[in-house]
């Protein structure tokens, strides 16, 4: 096959989104005064719904995270409540498609946390997760819910290893183990059916996750070296973003049935940030952004060559940490609103609201921008996908505006601490720690456990003298009564 290289040279076609324009919010409508973490960890540390917005925080002893409901915009207290349960630092947030309240989080503990924020937000600390997952030997850099089924959350841990969570019963049930590296990104097709990998090892994958079988996997590609990978919708086609051998920013396009070569590549710019792929599968528009950048570029993508048609540049003079995008239902249909980021600015402690705009003079719906798109019910429960079932998402209209037709509730399963066995391994033995830092961790972990043992021993010694107190008493009672 060959490898189509493309120019920045304008080619001029029809294209609907060929205007569109990125509109920063009012500073009334930012979020000022946010701890950012400080981090490196190649993350957004950002996650938004059309309730809240969840941002990764700086802070002393253990990772914490903060929700602030997006109608709270302005200054933050310096005070302001924190999700603070992980003894590290938070690595990634996922707010549940389906479930508003619902986010899960992923550590330097090698935890997996499950939380449910009240209506309104909060109003002090939460310590308390509905959901603690203990699986992974080591840290867990990424999480990931599945697309369409309501309790299956995926995550990738430094010790190589993706696994598959059942959150109806709380476990484990799936372990893919077939990188041999860090996992850098993870990315669903429209179904659920098939997952893309990339991986420190230089490869891209496309792996079908209940069986871990490896379907498709990139030879060794010296022109492009991957780092992150998205799935485009339906099109049965992927984009990665990484460096070319010449150490220039690049995207590369590939046929998902095909990773041998790629069908088109496209040389960015000579920075060293790393760039985030976006896809928007109702537009079928590409945003890129890179880490540190203060613009973003899109393109629209087209099943025919060019393949890639370069559209515009957002350009801000503030560099980007990381974004979180808004689900299609939070969108303003009214302002013909086709994408929204929130960008996190670390300097000035600052989460901007940026909006992608297709600019029309009618005030009227606009048809041909808003298909149908995937909405807030989920199509399948864990246990249909687990047993190898498919569906595609339920979709919804955006004409009137978001109404959920009704009202689910996530309920958390209630079971004891037990070891946790996939494929034939324990997930939760003694894993020798790597480095200092586990060290410490486990040691601490350790200590907690101890002094909850303890305290549950005291409890149980105080309740047994008061028993034999008791039973002393009735044994003095009965002869007199006789």
């Amino acid at each position: 096959m060959t490898v189509t290289k493309m120019s920045w040279r304008p080619t001029y076609r029809s294209s609907k989104f060929r205007n569109v324009y990125g509109k920063v919010a009012n500073r009334e409508s930012c979020f000022d005064g946010v701890p950012i973490t400080k981090n490196v960890h190649d993350n957004h540390f950002c996650a938004v719904n059309s309730k809240f917005v969840a941002v990764v925080t700086e802070s002393a002893g253990g990772g914490s995270f903060i929700v602030i409901p997006l109608s709270q915009s302005g200054r933050l207290d310096s005070h302001y409540p924190k999700v603070c349960g992980h003894q590290g630092n938070v690595l990634d947030i996922k707010w549940n498609p389906f479930f508003e309240n619902i986010v899960a989080s992923c550590s330097e503990d090698a935890s997996v946390r499950v939380w449910e924020i009240p209506e309104g937000g909060l109003r002090r600390n939460m310590t308390e997760a509905v959901l603690e997952l203990y699986g992974h030997s080591r840290r867990v850099g990424l999480i990931e819910w599945h697309p369409t089924s309501s309790g299956i959350l995926f995550s990738a841990g430094y010790d190589y290893k993706i696994l598959i969570w059942n959150l109806e019963i709380g476990e484990p049930v799936k372990m893919i183990d077939c990188h041999t590296d860090v996992i850098l990104s993870m990315s669903f097709n429209t179904d659920g059916s098939l997952l893309a990998t990339s991986c420190k090892d230089k490869k891209l994958r496309v792996i079908e996750p209940r069986s871990g079988a490896i379907l498709q996997q990139q030879g060794c590609c010296k022109n492009h070296r991957v780092n992150r990978v998205v799935f485009l919708g339906n099109m049965k086609r992927l984009l990665t973003t990484g460096v070319s051998r010449w150490n220039t920013r690049q995207i590369a396009l590939w046929d998902q049935e095909d990773l041998s070569m790629p069908i088109v590549e496209e040389d960015i710019d000579g920075l060293s940030g790393l760039l985030f792929p976006f896809y928007d599968a109702d537009t079928h528009m590409l945003y890129l952004a890179g880490k540190g950048d203060g613009n973003i570029r899109y393109f629209e993508i087209t099943t025919e060559k060019p393949y890639l048609q370069y559209l515009m540049e957002f350009r801000s003079p503030a560099p980007q940490k990381g974004l979180g995008v808004m689900p299609k239902h939070g969108l303003d249909v009214g302002a013909c609103e086709v994408y929204r980021f929130y960008k996190l600015v670390t300097l000035k402690g600052l989460i901007e609201p940026i909006s992608m705009i297709v600019p029309r003079r009618s005030d009227t719906y606009q048809e041909d921008i808003y298909p149908m798109t995937a909405g807030t019910e989920p199509a399948l429960s864990a246990n249909e996908w687990l047993s190898g079932i498919n569906r595609d998402p339920v979709l919804m209209s955006l004409k009137d505006g978001y109404h959920r037709p009704n009202q689910l509730v996530f309920k958390a399963p209630v079971k004891e601490k037990k070891s946790m066995v996939v494929n034939g391994i324990d997930l939760l033995e003694n894993v020798p720690p790597r480095t200092e830092n586990e060290l410490l961790r486990m040691f601490f972990r350790q200590q907690d456990e101890l002094r909850r043992l303890k305290e549950e021993l005291t409890t149980k010694d105080v309740r047994i003298r008061q028993l034999e107190l008791e039973l002393n008493n009735l044994k003095n009672v009965s002869p007199n009564n006789v």
